[in-house]
């Protein structure tokens, strides 16, 4: 078991001992943020036939020799060719086919003009330039050609690879199971909606962070439950949402990950059968913590949190987001890092690695990062429309102003 590694250690750690969810076939409306499980490849070429990207006139390119705006050369009509219809008689010597946006281009036609820079009748057009062989056509395959790799395994699926399966008539892709992740709270102070407030008591705020970032991610959150200050019911709740109804691909936990009397988070991991591999951070906020897998055909990542609100986010969003986006299926599960600047210094020596939440935001072509200083680890308030963390060096003096941090950048 390490004892507080840097959080880049204990994420490759758990990703070396996390796997991925099955597949399934999903409907391909609807599967927007879904995690592709497939190669695509092209079962044709896109588009199948040379087509027009205008509504206008196609016709031979050399019957255009000379023309200018004082020598137009007028055409014959001899067809009419829609989108979705197919031309009906071959372009010859001195003739020409109207034709519509996405229509195919007829036999005998090289060029297309827009029918804006003519001048046309129903029988005749008049064509005012020049026309180049190859002008204006959109070529068999200009998009995509039979065969192509057009995506492999593990990217989310957005608009464009949407778009480019509904091409190629893959309206069933094969895709990663959404990871069903359980959530357990602990602490005998938690109250939850419908309860009343008492003194001493706190409304529990962790449920609903780790739930809406879970949910962020693509991943089904499922709440097992509030364990109070009982190794045991903590242990119980663990193993009803791995080996229950629930079948939980990951277990989170926020609260008991200290070192106090009634930090019995660890200690019910290792009763519900958790090998316990990293045994806090050196990370603050995010210090405590405990991070394990319990083998059950295939290892589920059981992963602590702190109770401290902010503490309990940094750690999810630095070790457990990666962790869950490999169970995703995803290819590259790590969260993408960008140089920051800071906007506004940071005015505490950092004795261990200390980590900066804010916002993206871009200054004169940098990447910046806008943050409140409010940062301690029971602040959560400062964590709306956070996107991004930056990380302080452990030994690094007080920060002034346009110091450049490596960040990390919140992305489902």
């Amino acid at each position: 078991m390490l004892e507080r590694p840097d959080f880049i250690t204990a994420r490759e750690l758990l990703l070396e001992r996390t796997g991925v969810t099955g597949t399934e076939a999903a409907m391909l409306s609807g599967s927007a943020g879904r995690v592709l499980a497939q190669e695509i490849r092209a079962a044709e070429d896109v588009p199948g036939f040379d087509r027009s990207p205008y509504d206008g006139y196609a016709f031979r390119s050399q019957d255009t020799r000379g023309a200018d705006a004082f020598h137009p050369v007028t055409l014959s009509v001899v067809d009419m060719i829609a989108a979705g219809d197919v031309p009906h008689v071959e372009i010859t010597i001195g003739t020409a086919a109207r034709i519509m946006t996405g229509a195919p281009v007829p036999a005998g036609a090289d060029a297309i003009v827009p029918y804006e820079v003519t001048k046309f009748s129903d029988t005749e057009v008049q064509i005012f330039h020049e026309a180049a062989e190859g002008q204006n056509i959109v070529r068999r395959g200009e998009d995509v050609r039979k065969g192509e790799l057009l995506a492999a395994p593990g990217i989310r699926i957005d608009a464009g690879l949407s778009g480019v399966m509904a091409a190629q008539g893959v309206f069933r892709p094969q895709v990663y199971k959404r990871p069903v992740v359980g959530i357990i709270s602990t602490g005998s102070e938690l109250i939850d909606e419908g309860q009343s407030l008492k003194k001493g008591k706190i409304f529990n705020s962790n449920r609903y962070t780790l739930e809406a970032a879970c949910a962020s991610l693509g991943c089904d959150p499922v709440y097992l439950g509030t364990g109070r200050d009982s190794a045991e019911e903590i242990a119980q709740l663990i193993s009803d949402g791995i080996h229950g109804s629930s079948a939980c691909d990951a277990v989170l936990l926020s609260g008991g990950v200290s070192a106090g009397d009634f930090d019995l988070t660890p200690d019910a991991m290792k009763m519900a059968g958790a090998e316990i591999l990293i045994k806090g951070l050196d990370c603050k906020p995010g210090m405590a913590g405990a991070y394990g897998v319990i083998e059950n055909g295939a290892p589920i990542p059981v992963l602590a949190f702190s109770g401290n609100p902010a503490a309990c986010m940094t750690a999810f969003w630095l070790v457990g987001a990666p962790v869950l986006r490999k169970l995703s299926g995803l290819c590259e599960p790590r969260l993408k890092e960008v140089d920051c600047t800071l906007l506004t210094g940071f005015p505490k020596s950092s004795k261990g690695t200390r980590v900066l939440r804010g916002r993206l935001v871009f200054k004169e072509g940098k990447a910046c990062l806008s943050s409140s200083e409010r940062q301690g680890n029971s602040v959560l308030s400062t964590a709306i429309g956070t996107d991004l963390f930056a990380v302080i060096p452990a030994g690094s003096g007080p920060l002034e102003a346009g110091s450049v941090l490596r960040g990390y950048l919140i992305i489902g």
